[in-house]
């Protein structure tokens, strides 16, 4: 079984820096920081924007932040924004970038010159549960179905995601085909820019299936604009109790995707300590659980060297993974 447990922007970062660390006078005795910065390295509609937006949310409202402001920053598959960070450092200590198993993936494969290894590592937050979704009025209800499908025109039955080729996306789905016994390098894989553009792409027909994460398909399959087809959860998952596993359509393989945060390099540790503190003491809120029930979540908390323990042994899973199909 395969198993993964001083532009505007610098202005707008320092402000955010010189206001995020120390106690407002008007702030609640439980309030850590008066506000975060998040940098979302993707589009609007993608997994990183849903787990910043999310994160946000939990903190404003649980009065753990006064306040919380979002930004995203598309290109070079995370790289734009992971560069941006690294080279504006100073003025983006009130800013937290989100980011997930792609920032492995494409420092491995050479996409990106940074690694995790260039960051300050703040907190492992949550896993996501990776699906292959088809659109709505599509033939195909099951794994079954798709396979079929796909054994009659492989090429014809192309998977979009909103990952590069050879990224999460693609890796996930080429784990999958590889489990349900077809050969992962023969899959006709789509890629496109972030999450949300690929869904897009699966509505308008452009591609028969896509490649997603749960919390991304969740609110469209229950608005009945998509069908889940197979999730690579051990189990259900409540958050969408109808989704079928892959596990449970004899496709033998699992898969959890983290997402966490990561502060400039250089970030002094006082400030990092102040993260980590109001990220642990989120989880603790209903307002972080209603957060974490509605995407689907799973809650993975490695703050610091734990964080870095954990990416370490990722690295090399997934190295070697891609390494068997051929992307390495």
């Amino acid at each position: 079984m395969t198993t993964f447990k001083m532009g505007r922007r610098a202005l707008i970062a320092t402000a955010v820096a010189t206001l995020g660390f120390g106690t407002s006078a008007f702030a609640d005795s439980h309030q850590v920081l008066d506000s975060i910065h998040f940098l979302v390295p993707g589009g609007a509609g993608g997994g990183w924007d849903g787990t910043a937006r999310g994160t946000g949310e939990a903190l404003t409202e649980s009065g753990l932040i006064g306040a919380a402001s979002y930004e995203n920053m598309s290109g070079g598959g995370g790289g734009t924004a992971i560069a941006y960070l690294i080279e504006n450092a100073e003025s983006n200590y009130g800013t937290l970038m989100v980011n997930s198993t792609p920032l492995v993936i494409r420092g491995l494969t050479g996409e990106i010159s940074q690694t995790y290894r260039d960051l300050t590592l703040v907190s492992g937050t949550i896993g996501d549960y990776a699906a292959l979704v088809v659109g709505k009025d599509s033939p195909i209800n099951s794994m079954e179905d798709f396979l079929a499908a796909y054994d009659a025109d492989a090429a014809g039955t192309p998977i979009g995601g909103g990952s590069v080729p050879g990224g999460l996306d693609h890796v996930v789905a080429a784990m999958v085909m590889q489990a349900a016994g077809r050969d992962a390098l023969d899959v006709n894989y789509i890629p496109y820019d972030a999450g949300g553009t690929a869904m897009a792409a699966l509505l308008s027909g452009e591609i028969k299936a896509l490649s997603t994460g749960l919390s991304e398909a969740i609110d469209l399959s229950e608005a009945g604009e998509i069908k889940i087809i197979g999730v690579t959860s051990p189990e259900r998952v409540p958050a969408s109790p109808e989704s079928m596993t892959m596990m449970e359509q004899g496709i033998d393989t699992t898969f959890v995707n983290w997402r966490g945060f990561f502060a400039a390099p250089g970030l002094p540790a006082e400030d990092l300590a102040a993260y980590q503190d109001v990220i642990k003491k989120m989880y603790d809120t209903e307002e972080w659980e209603a957060v974490r029930a509605r995407n689907g979540w799973v809650n993975i908390h490695n703050p610091g060297d734990d964080f870095r323990t954990f990416l370490d042994n990722q690295e090399q899973v997934i190295g070697d993974l891609m390494r068997q199909l051929g992307f390495l």
